[in-house]
C-alpha cells in the first residue's frame, strides 16, 4: 500500500471501521513515499497510520508542523487527522463514475430501511463487493426494466460459474444450476436476489452442486451426481 486511499479501501474490504483509523504526520519518512512504515510492503491496517503529508499535500500542510511551533500540538494533530480523512474521501470519489456514485445512495437507502425491513435484513447477508453489484443492478432495473437479464447477471456475478436455462415451451421458467453448497446462507442469498429481480410471471428452480442430466452433455451425466428435473 502506497497511498492513504489504499488504507481505507483495505479497511472496507476487511470490514474495519475507517473512522477508527487515526492518521499521524510521520516524524521520519521518505520524501518519495506517502505512507511511512518500517515494512514498505505492509498489508495490514493499523489503528494509527503515519504518513508524509508533504508528498501530495504540501500546500495544505506546509505550516502545520513547523519545528519552531510547540503550541496546540494536540489540536493540530486532531485537525490533521480530520483533514486527512476528508482528503481521503475525495481521493476515493475522484475515480468514481456516475453509476458508482448513485450506487452508494442505493446502498444507504437499503441500510436505512427505505426498501423495507426484509430487504434491509437480507442485504446484510452479502459482502461489500456483492452489495455494490446488487445496488448497481437495481439502478439498471429502474432505467431499463430488464429484470430477467439483471437476475441472470446478478446470480452469475455473485455465484460464479452458475449456469442458467430458460424454459419457454410449457411455462415461463428459469432453471439455475449453482455449483455451491446448498446451505442456509446461500439459499437466503439466492432468494433475496430472486425477490428483487425475478419478474412476476416467471418461476425459478435451483439445483445446487449436482446438475440435472442433459443427454449428450457428458459433464451432466455423471453417476451419483445427477439431479432429477
Amino acid at each position: 500500500m502506497n497511498y492513504i486511499w489504499d488504507i481505507i479501501i483495505k479497511a472496507r474490504q476487511l470490514g474495519i471501521d475507517e473512522t477508527k483509523i487515526k492518521f499521524l504526520a510521520a516524524k521520519s519518512y521518505s520524501p518519495y513515499m506517502e505512507l511511512s512504515n518500517e515494512n514498505i510492503n505492509f498489508k495490514d491496517v493499523q489503528q494509527e497510520v503515519e504518513l508524509n503529508p508533504y508528498y501530495r499535500f504540501y500546500e495544505i500542510f506546509k505550516y502545520f508542523f513547523s519545528l519552531d511551533n510547540f503550541e496546540d500540538i494536540e489540536l493540530r494533530e486532531t485537525l490533521f487527522d480530520v483533514t486527512i480523512h476528508f482528503l481521503t474521501s475525495i481521493d476515493l470519489m475522484s475515480g468514481m463514475n456516475k453509476r458508482e456514485f448513485y450506487s452508494r445512495f442505493v446502498i444507504k437507502d437499503i441500510d436505512n430501511g427505505l426498501f423495507g425491513r426484509e430487504i434491509k435484513e437480507g442485504f446484510q447477508l452479502f459482502e461489500r463487493m456483492d452489495r455494490i453489484i446488487i445496488a448497481q443492478n437495481i439502478i439498471r432495473l429502474y432505467i431499463t426494466g430488464e429484470g430477467l437479464y439483471l437476475l441472470k447477471d446478478t446470480v452469475r456475478r455473485i455465484f460464479h460459474k452458475s449456469t442458467i436455462y430458460a424454459n419457454y415451451e410449457t411455462i415461463d421458467e428459469l432453471l439455475f444450476y449453482i455449483p455451491y453448497a446448498r446451505n442456509e446462507l446461500n439459499v437466503d442469498k439466492f432468494e433475496f436476489i430472486k425477490d428483487i429481480f425475478l419478474p412476476i410471471k416467471f418461476r425459478a428452480e435451483v439445483y445446487w452442486m449436482d446438475h440435472f442430466g442433459i443427454i449428450g452433455t457428458d459433464e451432466t451425466m455423471k453417476i451419483d451426481n445427477i439431479a432429477l428435473y
